[in-house]
């Protein structure tokens, strides 16, 4: 029996699970941090390193009070966390100023730029062909441009899940830092297969302040099946556990919550929250257009991980529940006896931009066929259904290039509290769709850890005994194909309107 540490910081919160190899979650701890906005600017979105050290006390001594065990006998721990969280590093690896959190969209400019650098940056051709404002060069260099006097002081940079990971093994040479595949892959167009980074040529080409950057970035860049170090004296006394743990490299939290929902060869991974972040496993790697992330061993160390996903579909939800003087539970309830189409209404879930496959942040939300006998629960019920068909797109997208799908996986909170939406995206989709029966926030973070400590040999033993058992939902004939003559309408609008709206259409 061994018990071990898994380590989540979410948006707002960061949560510590003790899992034991034998029993799987024996306690949890959770302690919130804030978001810092600017009312003058939405899109604003920044973090404080030491609030978010101190939470993470904190969700340590919630998680020994509720397990009531003595944290001397955790084997190992690992970290994940939002992405691409930017921070800025002097020399030390202390930050110079706060997290650029994931989302914060400030860089919007510098992403456009990047992207028209698309014919020099091989590795963009993996990333969808056109880079993120929630991508780390373009918020690094939104951050240099708006930062003058703190430019000398800039030494590197990481991302937040590298940087928790070398805090807590006591790491403060950019050298010996362990920079995360997962991260840097997806979010920073490394590539192995070419090289790494970008050239330093085309980074001073973009703009001259990121001449250099690519040195500065060094470290070691390694799969989460490497250890990244062990815990510090420091850190052991203020976590109450032993010193000299060790602690994997770490990985972007959507992603291990895919490990821990219990993605396998052939599974999609739908993280259904305030976006969607849909992810597959492969054996190949190739570019794929308008799929921002296909890079080998981010999600799983041996296979090739994809990345994709709706920028907004919980907020979608939340919003209209908003609008309404209602919530989303009562809406939901309302509409919990609709019909495939029932409503007549075709909702684009573009509130928030497209990032897949469109990857196009400058879209607007659109429902059409509206009545005047339409109410709120009517459009939660449309938003339900334009989630699925735009995820369909995706799918079919990750189809038309070899990459197979036989069951999709419905993660995060929002699934597990809303049956309807299941079966309506396993009626779109044409596919089983299975619910984790638990949370399963944290459990790739212990997988990895148990990893690090020896106890399984590989991740497929650990998901056996650990990974939750599922609620299944099967397509049901007849709405299914109803929903296959709404999805033909759903796809020529989905493109037809993004073009008149100036997208960039990616090319199938």
């Amino acid at each position: 029996m061994t018990i071990v540490a898994g380590v989540d910081f979410g948006t707002r919160s960061v949560r510590v699970s003790f899992v034991d190899s034998a029993r799987g979650r024996i306690g949890c701890g959770e302690a919130a941090y804030d978001v810092g906005r600017d009312p003058r600017d939405p899109d604003c979105a920044t973090q404080s390193h030491d609030q978010h050290l101190n939470s993470l006390v904190d969700a340590f001594a919630a998680a020994r009070l509720d397990s009531g065990i003595d944290g001397s006998v955790i084997a190992a721990l690992a970290v994940a966390t939002t992405g691409s969280t930017v921070v800025p590093l002097d020399e030390t690896l202390k930050p110079i100023d706060d997290y650029y959190l994931w989302c914060d969209h400030r860089a919007w400019r510098e992403a456009e730029e990047i992207s028209c650098f698309g014919h020099s940056l091989a590795a963009l051709q993996y990333c969808g062909g056109v880079y993120s404002s929630e991508w780390g060069f373009a918020k690094l260099l939104h951050w240099l441009r708006n930062n003058p006097a703190k430019r000398a002081s800039l030494a590197t940079a990481a991302e937040h899940c590298d940087l928790i990971v070398a805090t807590l093994t006591g790491v403060t040479d950019p050298a010996g830092m362990a920079r995360s595949v997962c991260a840097m892959g997806h979010k920073w167009l490394w590539n192995s297969a070419l090289g790494g980074l970008p050239d330093d040529a085309v980074l001073a080409a973009i703009d001259p302040l990121l001449g250099g950057l690519r040195d500065r970035l060094e470290g070691r860049y390694l799969t989460s099946d490497h250890i990244a170090g062990r815990l510090s004296e420091q850190w052991a006394a203020k976590l109450h556990l032993s010193a000299g743990i060790p602690v994997p490299v770490a990985a972007l939290d959507a992603h291990w919550d895919a490990i821990g929902a219990g993605c396998r060869l052939g599974d999609v991974v739908n993280v259904v929250g305030t976006s969607s972040c849909i992810m597959a496993l492969s054996q190949s790697a190739r570019a794929m257009p308008g799929i921002p992330g296909v890079v080998p061993g981010s999600i799983h160390p041996g296979l090739v991980g994809i990345e994709a996903g709706l920028a907004a579909v919980g907020d979608v939800f939340d919003s209209i529940a908003r609008r309404a003087g209602s919530s989303v539970a009562q809406l939901a309830g309302q509409c919990a006896g609709h019909r495939a189409g029932q409503t007549g209404l075709i909702r684009l879930l573009w509130d928030n931009g497209d990032r897949s496959v469109l990857a196009d942040p400058g879209l607007g939300g659109a429902t059409l066929g509206w009545r005047l006998s339409h109410g709120p629960a009517d459009e939660l019920f449309a938003a339900m259904e334009g989630s699925a068909f735009h995820t369909r797109i995706i799918l079919d997208r990750l189809a038309g290039h070899d990459v197979e799908i036989r069951r999709v996986i419905n993660g995060g909170g929002i699934p597990r509290r809303n049956a309807k939406l299941n079966s309506v995206y396993a009626n779109i989709l044409g596919k089983p769709v299975l619910v984790p029966d638990e949370d399963v926030t944290g459990l790739g973070s212990a997988i990895f850890a148990f990893l690090a400590a020896g106890t399984f040999a590989s991740v497929a033993d650990a998901q056996d005994v650990l990974c939750p058992p599922y609620r299944i939902f099967e397509p049901e004939a007849d709405e299914a194909a109803l929903y296959e003559q709404e999805y033909a309408r759903f796809h020529e609008l989905y493109f037809a309107l993004s073009q008149q709206q100036g997208a960039r259409h990616a090319v199938a």
